[in-house]
């Protein structure tokens, strides 16, 4: 798995939080790690966008952007407002080869949820992952409304041919409500893919050094963690 896709089942699920638990991980599994973002929207030239944020907090990695747009829009809305080229698949993936020569692993983080559109031409994430053949990990939210979300993104990436690793739950509240406790059951059965994970609320604000600490207590040993599923869908039923 030199690539791995990670998308959204929509905007603030914690994609980006656990694209750096899924980073912070690797690196402690002794894994040299780069993490590409396809297209930063909403972010000034000299801020730090998403792929520096996932440094900042899982430690020594490669980042890279293919593109930034200032305005918090779909990227090929951004790119069109701003009057600068679009991102296409192809920019993406050329991109994310180019670091798979030097690394372990290459973690592609999208923009949105998997059908958010880069360019004119409708191009998309899923456009990218199946010109690299890379297996998809999808981060949704623990509440009501994910079921559907979740159920629709896995249906699309199946359409495409597309390899779904698993699902990450983005942000597990301390205290989750019914329906939260009920969908750490129902979210492998309609994603039909397993559970590789859940990201304590708030994690994001933690000191880097401890969140590099705590990561791989948050994901499956498919994502070179600790985190048993069986254990944590037992807690979340009390």
């Amino acid at each position: 798995m030199p690539i791995l896709v990670i998308t959204g089942t929509g905007t603030e699920v914690g994609k980006t939080v656990t694209t750096a638990a899924v980073a912070a991980a690797a690196l402690a599994a002794g894994r040299s790690v780069a993490v590409l973002k396809a297209a930063q929207t909403g972010v000034a030239p000299g801020e730090p966008g998403d792929a520096e944020e996932v440094a900042r907090l899982a430690g020594a990695l490669t980042a890279v952007e293919v593109a930034r747009f200032p305005e918090p829009l779909a990227p090929a809305t951004a790119a069109r407002r701003a009057g600068l080229a679009p991102v296409r698949p192809g920019d993406v993936v050329e991109a994310a080869r180019k670091l798979a020569v030097e690394h372990d692993l290459v973690l592609v983080e999208g923009a949105g949820g998997l059908l958010v559109r880069f360019d004119e031409a409708g191009g998309t994430l899923a456009d990218a992952a199946r010109l690299m053949r890379a297996p998809v990990l999808v981060v949704s939210s623990a509440g009501l409304g994910t079921l559907n979300t979740t159920e629709l993104t896995a249906r699309e990436l199946r359409a495409r041919g597309l390899e779904l690793l698993g699902v990450v739950i983005g942000d597990w509240p301390d205290s989750p409500d019914l329906a939260m406790r009920c969908n750490v059951t129902d979210l492998p059965d309609v994603a039909g893919a397993p559970l590789l994970g859940a990201l304590p609320a708030g994690v994001g604000a933690l000191a880097p050094a401890v969140f590099r600490a705590a990561a791989p207590g948050w994901l499956a040993p498919r994502l070179d963690g600790t985190w048993d599923a069986d254990a944590f869908r037992a807690g979340a039923a009390h």
